[in-house]
Order: structure tokens, then sequence, then C-alpha cells
């Protein structure tokens, strides 16, 4: 099997390591930086790249579109006559409502698209940083459309178990992006949010313990990347900032009136729903 990566980056580099580590041997890439191209066949996760998708495009049996989001439906409709017949497509993007039902009614009828999103990435970008181990044990979940072949789903399935994905699951766009906007994305509201708050110029490093080092890990942000995951997903995010900020002042008013009882009961439910978790 002919599997193209379109896109080099942190995510499809840690696919093509993947692939590679998993016992694919025909595994080829397309970036429009060259000197990625060349890192990626040096280093041996690639079997040859191209900076234009007209070179391999027919060839490919498996195509895995690791590109933003707002490139995902161009890229479709551009290549829509170009790609094998009977290929597979699928993608790493992290919100699908935006595109996916364009994307489902432009395909060719011998072409399936298993929309897919591995929850595991890096908060650096470029193929400097990527790495296949975030991957292991990580979610993985399939969105899946009404055109999807049964045969398809699983074998993106048993590709996400080969590069060491745990749990796997099926939902659908609307369900995805509204868990997402909750799970991943307020995370990176809050992250963003504390570490701009601090006091300017003053030696906050040699304060900091586990606590808050863990909760501004993420905000070392893609700031290209994380504005359009935000915007594509705006109504869903500010529901999840909306319930936040209602549990954030309960906190606060708590502290206000001296509330201790109170305080000490929203910190027990927190603590019987994170051990569930």
């Amino acid at each position: 099997m002919k599997i193209l990566i379109v896109g080099l980056g942190v995510i499809g580099g840690g696919y093509a390591m993947a692939l590679k580590e998993a016992g694919y041997k025909e595994v080829y890439g397309i970036d429009t930086d060259i000197q990625t191209l060349e890192k990626a066949k040096n280093i041996g996760i690639i079997k040859e790249g191209f900076s234009h998708e007209d070179e391999i495009m027919s060839q490919a049996d498996l195509i895995v579109l690791a590109i933003y989001p707002n490139l995902v439906k161009d890229f479709i409709i551009k290549n829509k006559e170009k790609f094998k017949k009977g290929a597979l497509i699928t993608d790493v993007t992290g919100i699908k409502e935006i595109f996916i039902e364009d994307i489902v009614n432009v395909l060719p009828d011998n072409i399936d698209f298993v929309f897919a999103h591995p929850m595991a990435g890096r908060e650096k970008k470029g193929i400097d940083y990527a790495t296949n181990k975030v991957f292991k044990g990580a979610n993985f979940l399939i969105i899946e459309t009404n055109r999807n072949k049964e045969e398809n789903l699983k074998k993106i399935e048993k590709l996400a178990k080969e590069m060491g994905f745990k749990q796997i699951r099926r939902t659908n766009a609307k369900f995805h992006d509204e868990m997402i906007a909750f799970t991943s994305q307020l995370p990176h509201v809050l992250a963003v949010s504390l570490i701009n708050s601090d006091i300017e110029n003053r030696n906050t490093g040699e304060f900091i313990g586990d606590s808050y080092r863990d909760l501004t890990r993420i905000a070392n942000m893609n700031e290209k990347l994380w504005s359009l995951l935000f915007l594509g997903n705006k109504e869903n995010l500010l529901t999840a900032m909306n319930n936040f900020e209602n549990e954030f002042n309960k906190i606060k008013k708590c502290i206000e009136d001296e509330d201790e009882k109170q305080l000490q009961e929203i910190f027990i439910k927190s603590t019987i729903r994170r051990e569930k978790l």
C-alpha cells in the first residue's frame, strides 16, 4: 500500500515515524518546504518527498491530510480528479463541522474520506519536533459520515492501533466539535490566560511548581493553527468558556464571602469527578 502524507509538520512527521515503526515501507510525503522533505527522507521516515501533489497523487492508495483546517476543503476540490480510483483519504484536523459536509458533497463516488482526529500533539511546530511517542496509548477519534464504507472505517481503526493509539472511538462531527471545545480548546484558553495574567518582569520561574508548569505547558501556541481552530469552532468554544466562567465565579464568590463550607463542597465535587475521569 502506498501511503501519502500531505504536510510533514509535527503531526504529519509523527505519522510518518509511526508508520515506519509499524512496518510500512512505501510512505511518501508532500510539503512546500524542501528542507523538511530532505530531512524526512534523510532520517528514513519517507521513501520519497515531493513539493507538488501532481507528482505522486494518482499513485497513492491512502492519503493523510496533515494540513491546517482551512486548507482541507480546497485541497480536495483542487485534486478530486487526480485521486487514484478507490483511494482512501483521512485527516488529522482538530475541528470538523466547518468543512466536513462540503467535502462529502464534492468527493468523487469512488473515493472515501474517513475523517479522523488523533488526540495527541505537541506545543512546537515543524518536523524537528515530530515524534510518534505521543501517540502511544492516546485517544483516536473517527468522525463517521453516511457515505463511509465499513471496510474503510476499519482500515483507519487498524492503522491507528498499529501506530500506537489505544482507545479508538467513532462519533459524529457535531458531538466531536462540542467535546473538543471543552477537552482541548478550553484548556488552551486557560493556559494562555493564566500565563498572560502574570505581572510583567517578575521572577515567576523561581516560584513555580508542578501545578503551574503543567497548567501552562500548552500555552506555547502555534498561533496560526490555534486561531483557526478557535474561530472555526466559535459557538462551541464560547459555550465551554461561559460554563467555565460560571464555575470560576462560584469559587470567587466563596472567597469573597469567606464561605469555607461551600468552598469545600466545590472541592469535594471536583475531586470525585476527577477520580471518575
